[in-house]
């Protein structure tokens, strides 16, 4: 608390960065033409024009739609690169007041359906059915892309942890916009608990790790089934088809960035079986994944295990090793 405490003194004495996690810090990004619009948080305006900025780090929270505190953890990591006054940094709040979530909405807030997977991995609206998820984040980077607000930007990464992990493997696939937006994307999948396989195949064996059909498909019948695989897709999701979605996943740069530590099962791990066939572990989960796409679909994917950092978004995202990813270099002249 004290480090951040300095932090925060030392970021308002630079004027330009708003650094708190307060509503002072936040705006409404307006969807599908409005009314509908869902919150950020973010350090720069989005509809002031700021010609330093170079950068766009969008981190997607976990699942406790936490977005203030993944602010504070990006906030945290952009002051350890020095990265505050040429990034906009920004969480999205995936808010949801339905099927078990209780969160407080504004006037025509949407609301993400909180039902199992459906927020993480593209499900429709509980309170519109034109909207997704995906959606919200698409409207985001294309209000970048289009540099009115920041004419200088270069670069645009879209990263997140835990659940957030999981929206972006399934977001960095399914989306229909990465090449039209005219800003390079990257994008980091940190510590999921489960990825979207491309087909029916899964890792088998620890050390030298190898893909072949999974061989329990008669007890777990729901192994290949969206998101686990691309049975059944819903949503976002459905307006791919399943190659599309193999070729999008394989030629887009992602990071897989997982914790050393992250061997436990806490922190919302997902014991079920179309999980545990992806691995026994979110640490064996990833390594797996990194492999499968990389040797089965040609893809250039990369993945960077954090030393001694478990299930624990701070702990990853203002890591040493993982500020460079974060915070690319962008060419300045």
């Amino acid at each position: 608390m004290r480090f951040l405490s300095i932090f925060f003194i030392a970021a308002s004495a630079w004027g330009a960065a708003c650094t708190n996690a307060t509503p002072a810090c936040t705006e409404f990004v307006t969807l599908a033409g409005g009314p509908t619009r869902s919150l950020i948080y973010r350090t720069y305006s989005l509809d002031t024009r700021n010609e330093k900025i170079t950068r766009a780090l969008v981190v997607i929270h976990g699942t406790n739609r936490d977005a203030d505190n993944y602010f504070r953890t990006s906030l945290a990591a952009a002051f350890l690169a020095d990265a505050l006054e040429d990034t906009v940094v920004i969480a999205p709040r995936i808010a949801s007041n339905a099927a078990g979530c209780h969160d407080t909405l504004a006037p025509n807030e949407v609301s993400y359906s909180c039902l199992g997977d459906s927020w993480r991995s593209g499900g429709v609206a509980s309170n519109n059915d034109k909207l997704t998820s995906f959606d919200f984040v698409d409207e985001l980077l294309r209000k970048l892309a289009a540099r009115q607000a920041f004419p200088n930007l270069k670069s645009i990464v879209v990263a997140g942890h835990s659940a957030g992990g999981q929206f972006v493997n399934r977001y960095e696939m399914s989306n229909r916009i990465h090449e039209t937006l005219g800003v390079p994307v990257t994008y980091i999948v940190a510590n999921p608990s489960s990825y979207a396989y491309l087909d029916n195949t899964r890792p088998v064996g620890e050390g030298g790790i190898t893909f072949r059909p999974y061989g329990d498909a008669r007890n777990c019948t729901t192994y290949d089934h969206w998101p686990y695989g691309f049975q059944g897709r819903t949503g976002y999701n459905t307006r791919s088809t399943d190659d599309q979605l193999r070729k999008q996943l394989a030629s887009r740069p992602v990071t897989y960035l997982l914790g050393e530590l992250d061997i436990l099962p806490l922190g919302g791990f997902d014991g079920s079986c179309p999980a545990m066939a992806q691995g026994s572990t979110r640490l064996a989960r990833g390594q797996a994944f990194e492999k499968y796409v990389n040797e089965k679909f040609a893809a250039k994917h990369q993945v960077l295990v954090v030393g001694l950092c478990g299930h624990n978004a701070r702990c990853m995202f203002t890591a040493e090793s993982a500020l460079p990813l974060l915070f690319p270099k962008t060419d300045t002249h």
